[in-house]
């Protein structure tokens, strides 16, 4: 993961600004003074045609397209809630900025816990965003239930894509979102699907914010000097005991994984969030 920022891709780097430009005549190059012959370097309209077309690529559905960190409600009627969501916001501003590091992109990842409304899709698309935009990554949004439907339909011998035309750019995104995780049945045959992604991802390095509505039993746990300065700051709380645990619900060896590749986010106090805006319960 070590590309440097604003990489442009081979299959980008040559497509015409749709709108000429008027500092770059629509080439996607402007001449910098540097004393001499100058030095060229990518019209700031290449980096907006670029953005706009790594987002579309991203698949962010488009009931999330416009979630950001900025329209992320904070305000809640609970004091506990109320910390969960400003604690929240604040950790996936600090994983944003802190996500190039001196080696290249930050190979962990996070996962937002808690029950149905709370936001965690909301931050989750945020994140992904904001990556998308200030570093050009190649991300990825899913639903699991979805990519599971998307992967039987090419049982069908008139599917027009393979299982793996639909694995790959989600295995080889630079940043994926895995929405809902532990939503669908656990049978042996989804259980199989669902180590294949993340075991890959884990084993390339390649960082994935999870949601799930699934506790995990032990919400801090520091594997390496990477998670170490994420991690810093004071303990996240601890999931409701009541919800079910997620090793009921994927591989144990998968919530192994999950410890060293993200960093848990709670939201369980919060409620339905949504709801409670929408009631005009909470102000936006």
């Amino acid at each position: 993961m070590g590309r440097p920022l604003w990489y442009d891709p081979p299959e980008m780097a040559d497509q015409p600004v749709t709108e000429p430009c008027p500092e770059c005549e629509g080439t996607g190059w402007v001449i910098v003074d540097d004393g001499g012959a100058g030095t060229a370097r990518r019209c700031e309209c290449r980096k907006r045609a670029l953005q706009g077309r790594l987002r579309d690529a991203a698949g962010i559905p488009a009931r999330y397209a416009n979630c950001t960190l900025s329209r992320f409600v904070t305000s809640h009627p609970e004091e506990r809630a109320r910390h969960q969501l400003l604690e929240a916001r604040r950790v996936a501003r600090k994983y944003i900025e802190g996500f190039l590091t001196e080696t290249g992109f930050r190979e962990s990842g996070l996962i937002f816990i808690g029950p149905p409304g709370g936001g965690k899709t909301h931050l989750a698309v945020a994140v992904l965003r904001e990556l998308i935009d200030g570093y050009g990554v190649h991300g990825r949004f899913i639903d699991f239930t979805t990519l599971i439907h998307q992967i039987q339909s090419t049982f069908d011998p008139d599917s027009p894509e393979s299982k793996r035309q639909v694995l790959d750019p989600v295995i080889k995104a630079d940043v994926l979102v895995l929405d809902e995780l532990g939503a669908q049945k656990p049978t042996a045959w989804v259980r199989d699907i669902l180590y294949l992604v993340i075991n890959t991802r884990y084993t390339e390095r390649r960082p994935t914010l999870f949601t799930t509505n699934y506790r995990l039993d032990s919400p801090r746990v520091v594997t390496s000097p990477e998670r170490s300065t994420l991690d810093r700051g004071p303990d996240p709380p601890v999931l409701d005991q009541r919800a079910p645990h997620l090793e009921e619900r994927i591989p144990a060896q998968l919530v192994s994984r999950l410890f060293e590749m993200a960093r848990p986010v709670i939201l369980d106090a919060v409620g339905d969030h949504r709801v409670q805006i929408l009631s005009g319960q909470v102000r936006v």
